[in-house]
């Protein structure tokens, strides 16, 4: 379970890095259909709120639309919700308690943190054993039906295609390494 929490702290802090360059460029456009970068910023603080409110047994829910949570310093905004889950999921017994909560957590906060990379053009390839082990966690999980309102149809990849490149198609993105 240390594991994972390792995962979500590497893989949010490297998203944090992206959403730091992203504060002056809000207005960028993302791959996601119709979000502008402060879109995309408020359903990542939304999706990571939510996740933490079912960890503590609150009865929370996600919106379609996000809604409005970032202020004028979205580094800060996501500094605050990533140090709750931190706290949240590092309590005893939570990880076990919420099945794979933390680890869609994590993935989702991955593929966000590439998302505001490349609509800011910054580097958006994936720190070492992050892309291996998020694809690890939603390959295959998915019938057609549940993937519909998550993810865009997968893209074929090549066998021999890095795990970066795999879990992008596998979720509907572009595969792509770097810029």
């Amino acid at each position: 379970m240390d594991d994972l929490l390792s995962l979500y702290r590497r893989g949010s802090e490297w998203t944090a890095d992206k959403i730091a360059g992203a504060a002056n460029d809000l207005d960028a456009r993302t791959l996601c259909d119709d979000w502008d970068v402060r879109t995309l910023l408020n359903h990542i603080l939304d999706t990571q709120r939510f996740f933490a409110g079912r960890a503590l047994g609150e009865d929370v829910s996600l919106s379609p639309n996000p809604p409005a949570l970032l202020t004028d310093d979205p580094r800060d905004d996501f500094e605050r919700t990533r140090s709750a889950m931190l706290e949240i999921f590092a309590e005893p017994g939570v990880i076990e308690r919420t099945g794979p909560s933390l680890g869609i957590a994590f993935t989702d906060l991955l593929l966000h943190g590439w998302d505001v990379a490349r609509a800011t053009d910054q580097d958006a390839t994936m720190p070492d054993g992050l892309a291996e082990a998020a694809y690890g966690m939603v390959h295959g999980r998915f019938t057609d039906e549940q993937r519909k309102g998550v993810f865009k149809p997968a893209i074929p990849v090549a066998d021999d295609a890095s795990a970066q490149d795999k879990l992008l198609a596998y979720t509907g993105r572009p595969p792509s390494t770097g810029h």
